[in-house]
């Protein structure tokens, strides 16, 4: 694990499993995504996304922001100081490179488990692209988001094309790729960008609580509710109701059912540990 990448482990008193928590750490750079942040991304999430002991993941970054994307820096100095380029790989070597690291994507959005972007600050580029990859997203109230790639002269990458569209609509989604501008996590709520805000003194303790309240849900129906509601972003009605017809009927068979429905009936609190 490099150290642009920090992984905790956060265990509760009524089960072994928890929140797995990754945090993008550079914030002398605003998270800016590094080679070795992308490795051990790459070998991160997939593991949490397999990892029975993990009920929730959450990406987060360290300090004031999110992740600001590409080090555009380094973009800079690739090109030269003259505009001529370096020598570097054939185009399709890069193609292949760039899709295999967005293979990352897929995890997040497709885990059978809950993810959490954490937006304690600035998100933007493939940094907002990871953030709407998760399921869920909460933001400080000073934070902002910004797809930014048109300020670059980039066309975007990591997702953020697939997503976008499907949380604030094709035409919203256009303006926001075209203009690059900067959306305030109050607006961001309103468009359905992101799913609360929070007030910056209260933000990590009610981040905490939002990860614990994912953990402490019924996580065999979550991961089949996820699977139903990706196959409705891209399939037909019959297909999803098929699948949820199968998936209904696999959680009738859990113990987190039969449980969850005697304290229902007993008018207790339920307890569900994944079985």
């Amino acid at each position: 694990m490099s150290d642009h990448l920090i992984e905790t482990f956060e265990t509760f008193e009524t089960f072994e499993s928890g929140v797995a928590t990754l945090t993008m750490n550079r914030p002398e750079a605003r998270n800016a995504l590094s080679g070795p942040m992308m490795t051990a991304l790459t070998e991160a999430v997939p593991r949490l996304g397999q990892d029975p002991k993990v009920r929730v993941v959450v990406l987060t970054g360290a300090g004031d922001a999110f992740c600001a994307g590409g080090d555009v820096k380094g973009f800079a100095a690739s090109a030269g100081s003259t505009g001529e380029r370096r020598e570097r790989p054939a185009f399709e070597t890069r193609v292949q490179g760039l899709r295999q690291s967005t293979v990352l994507m897929e995890w997040l959005h497709e885990m059978p488990k809950p993810t959490l972007a954490v937006i304690p600050g600035p998100a933007a580029g493939g940094g907002l692209s990871f953030a709407l990859a998760c399921d869920i997203r909460i933001a400080a109230r000073s934070a902002f988001l910004t797809t930014a790639f048109a300020k670059i002269g980039l066309s975007g990458d990591y997702g953020g094309s697939y997503f976008l569209p499907h949380l604030v609509g094709a035409a919203k989604a256009r303006e926001l790729y075209f203009t690059a501008d900067r959306v305030s996590a109050d607006d961001a709520l309103g468009m359905g960008l992101v799913n609360q805000v929070f007030d910056d003194d209260v933000f990590a303790e009610q981040s905490r609580q939002y990860a614990r309240k994912l953990a402490d849900a019924p996580t065999i129906a979550l991961g089949y509710m996820k699977k139903n509601l990706n196959a409705a972003e891209r399939g037909s009605l019959g297909d999803v109701l098929d699948l949820e017809a199968q998936h209904m009927t696999r959680t009738f068979d859990t113990e987190d059912h039969k449980h969850a429905s005697a304290a229902f009936v007993a008018k207790e609190q339920p307890r569900f540990e994944g079985r």
